[in-house]
């Protein structure tokens, strides 16, 4: 048996959870950027998961005009850590300003994913929300991907009564992506 065949899947599940509270960090931001409603019980939630970490970072960390600083610190020391653990279980740590890239990488890669699967979220919950029913996540992910949508639904109306500013905004999103990553990565 080979040394990889127990860090496999313990890397996965290392990253899994992880990935899955840095989710909820930078929802804590995004929700700040948006304006969202903190009655939502969705947002409740991303703050009590997030408020004991992000509580003791302001006793040491001021806000810096809008953002909560304290927020970005502890998306930035939860990434730096992700990276730290993932690297001692395959012994393999990147060295010098590989660092920065790598860092700056994965919180890339983070926020593109939260907007392409809010996106899709959005379309699918246009499609089968019935009219008259609320649903809690319906109003957080359309401020959230209104800044990315408007702009594209005033270039592209609706086409016959469908809107395709959610697909041009995936594309270009998936686009930069492809542009940026391999920068950030080094794989150029």
């Amino acid at each position: 048996m080979n040394n990889s065949y127990l860090a496999n899947p313990l890397i996965f599940v290392v990253e899994t959870l992880f990935f899955l509270y840095m989710v909820v960090v930078a929802l804590r931001l995004i929700m700040q950027w948006a304006n969202w409603d903190y009655h939502n019980p969705m947002v409740q939630f991303i703050i009590k998961a997030t408020q004991a970490p992000v509580k003791f970072l302001r006793q040491f960390i001021p806000a810096m005009g809008r953002w909560d600083t304290a927020t970005i610190v502890l998306l930035l020391l939860v990434t730096i850590v992700k990276l730290l653990v993932v690297g001692l279980i395959a012994g393999a740590f990147p060295s010098g300003l590989f660092w920065i890239n790598l860092i700056a990488a994965e919180l890339f890669s983070l926020f593109i994913g939260i907007f392409t699967v809010s996106i899709i979220i959005e379309v699918i919950l246009s499609w089968v929300t019935p009219a008259g029913t609320y649903n809690p996540v319906a109003p957080l992910v359309s401020r959230m991907n209104a800044p990315l949508l408007r702009p594209v639904r005033n270039l592209i109306p609706p086409l016959g009564g469908m809107d395709l500013s959610p697909l041009f905004v995936l594309l270009g999103l998936q686009v930069l992506s492809m542009l940026v990553m391999p920068l950030l990565t080094g794989q150029i």
